[in-house]
């Protein structure tokens, strides 16, 4: 598999998917055209999700065919070069994809080789279900299960922070609860401004910050860029 699963699309003060744009360039080498799954969009329409993309690819040289076009999106995923999954509301994405059939598509597809970017609830549809994602359920999905690529699951924008004045669950005491209730799965608090690139069975991160290790039963802890992350394989 190929994956590149990306934390956020835009750093503060930062155009859109700028910061990115040369990790998913390499990652993307030899492609001319990407599939791209818009279904996150909620405030915004599909068209305009699909520009916004665009725009940016442009610089790369790679065209953006949004699958919200496709009389067969399932057809579409099958021939597609390469797969991009935008962020935005991970529930109104996951089902919309799973009355589209698109999970196992591109499980399928990616399994083959196919390259694979999404980022924020992009990366979340990559893990075995949605259970960690930030997001509001503004509309109810068939069922939490997700495409399934990963055994691990992501929680995207993690954050540290405790506001001053804040008297509910941190970011952490979430999680904590999640591995409480599914203590066979890890998870992964990947901070803003980095992704996790899955190429010839290598897992790794990169960015600048350290990502956050949960599993039950062991302490949570940090791991850098170019330390050993097959126990997440």
């Amino acid at each position: 598999m190929k994956l590149l699963l990306i934390s956020n699309s835009t750093n503060a003060g930062e155009a859109y998917l700028k910061y990115p744009i040369g990790q998913i360039a390499n990652h993307l080498q030899g492609v001319s055209e990407v599939v791209f799954v818009p279904y996150a969009a909620v405030t915004f329409s599909y068209d305009e999700y699909e520009r916004k993309v665009q725009e940016r690819f442009n610089e790369i040289g790679v065209k953006v065919r949004s699958i919200h076009r496709e009389k067969n999106p399932r057809k579409a995923i099958k021939e597609a070069q390469a797969i991009c999954v935008g962020g935005g509301n991970t529930f109104a994405l996951t089902k919309k994809m799973q009355e589209q059939g698109l999970m196992k598509a591109i499980l399928k597809q990616v399994k083959d080789g196919t390259p694979y970017v999404g980022w924020s609830a992009g990366s979340n549809v990559c893990c075995p279900t949605i259970c960690t994602t930030n997001d509001m359920p503004i509309v109810e999905p068939e069922s939490f299960k997700a495409i399934g690529a990963v055994k691990f699951q992501i929680n995207p924008h993690y954050l540290d922070a405790n506001p001053e004045g804040h008297a509910g669950e941190t970011r952490e005491q979430r999680i904590e609860e999640y591995i409480e209730a599914n203590p066979r799965r890890y998870v992964v608090g990947l901070r803003e401004g980095c992704m996790l690139r899955y190429v010839d069975g290598k897992l790794e991160l990169i960015g600048s910050r350290p990502m956050r290790i949960f599993k039950k039963g062991v302490a949570a802890y940090e791991v850098q860029a170019g330390d050993d992350l097959s126990f997440l394989l």
